[in-house]
């Protein structure tokens, strides 16, 4: 992925939490880029399931968490 590329996500982020970059998609499912290697991606349904992903599930685990703890501030973003 190109540096324009990664600076596109990184300003169309809704929230950024150590170095993942959290959107909202259309259909309203959370698309999450590891900042540093875009190519580690996660795309969850807003009740937290898996749906696609190139994560280890180690990593999986650690932004999950970042949702968990930090996915009001995006909500708040919303209102």
């Amino acid at each position: 992925m190109s540096p324009d590329e990664i600076k596109e996500i990184r300003s169309n982020a809704d929230m950024i939490v150590c170095g993942y970059a959290f959107s909202r998609t259309d259909s309203s499912n959370i698309r999450i880029f590891q900042l540093r290697a875009p190519f580690h991606a996660l795309v969850m349904s807003k009740s937290g399931e898996t749906l696609e992903t190139t994560m280890d599930d180690v990593e999986i685990n650690i932004v999950k968490g970042y949702w968990v703890k930090n996915h009001k501030h995006m909500e708040e973003s919303y209102a």
